[in-house]
């Protein structure tokens, strides 16, 4: 994950400390990874991860503006990411709010869906078509089983790390892959679904790389759950 230039056309009670989640600057994927792990550990989610969802913000250009972003320095916190992944929570059969959690934002740790859409993805604002976000929403326990990452994608031509990695281990999936991250960050508007309806949650529990969605349908998908 990786920041370019950027032009635009004009929670809980007591919030969580992010210390207390890993953290490696620039590789959000892994980052979401482990806090998936962690909040089923230390029983802040369902044990199987089933109310966890992962979501993979990107577009073709691979230029998607966020607000409220730790790296930026900038007003309001606005930075432009290559992709960006960041974890919503929702429980099924219960009268609950969505909460993201993001551990890259200068909101509450965690916020509450809407007030993350209207504060962090702002989709009110008018930008350039191509910045324009898509998110695909994959299962965190599919997720947690098939994503792989040997970190390729942050070395330069001559081998070089671009951002220093995490100490762990590279993440492997169950079946073996060890790299798949371009297939979760490869989206085009082809891949949108276009309208979101019960099929669509059905979906998202069931496929290996979730469905994509806009980011004017990213509420209502969240609400479709129950």
């Amino acid at each position: 994950m990786m920041t370019s230039n950027l032009e635009v056309n004009s929670s809980p009670t007591t919030p969580l400390q992010v210390p207390n989640f890993h953290h490696t600057p620039y590789y959000c994927e892994e980052n979401i990874y482990l806090l998936c792990k962690k909040l089923c550990d230390d029983g802040l989610a369902n044990p199987d991860s089933s109310d966890l969802f992962v979501i993979f913000i990107s577009n073709e250009k691979k230029q998607i503006p966020l607000w409220h972003q730790k790296a930026s320095q900038r007003a309001e916190g606005v930075i432009l990411w290559d992709y960006h992944v960041i974890c919503v929570q929702k429980k099924r059969n219960e009268n609950s709010s969505s909460l993201v959690w993001d551990l890259d934002s200068s909101l509450p740790f965690p916020s509450p869906l809407g007030s993350y859409v209207s504060e962090s993805i702002r989709p009110s604002i008018q930008i350039f078509s191509e910045f324009k976000r898509f998110f695909r929403v994959v299962h965190a326990s599919i997720f947690l089983q098939h994503f792989a990452s040997d970190r390729r994608h942050m070395k330069d031509s001559a081998g070089n790390w671009v951002a220093e990695p995490p100490l762990h281990e590279a993440i492997v999936a169950e079946d073996g892959a060890v790299h798949n991250l371009n297939e979760y960050i490869t989206v085009s508007p082809d891949d949108v679904v276009k309208n979101v309806e019960a099929d669509t949650i059905n979906v998202v529990f069931s496929e290996k790389f979730g469905v994509v969605v806009g980011e004017n349908d990213l509420l209502g998908f969240f609400s479709l759950i129950s």
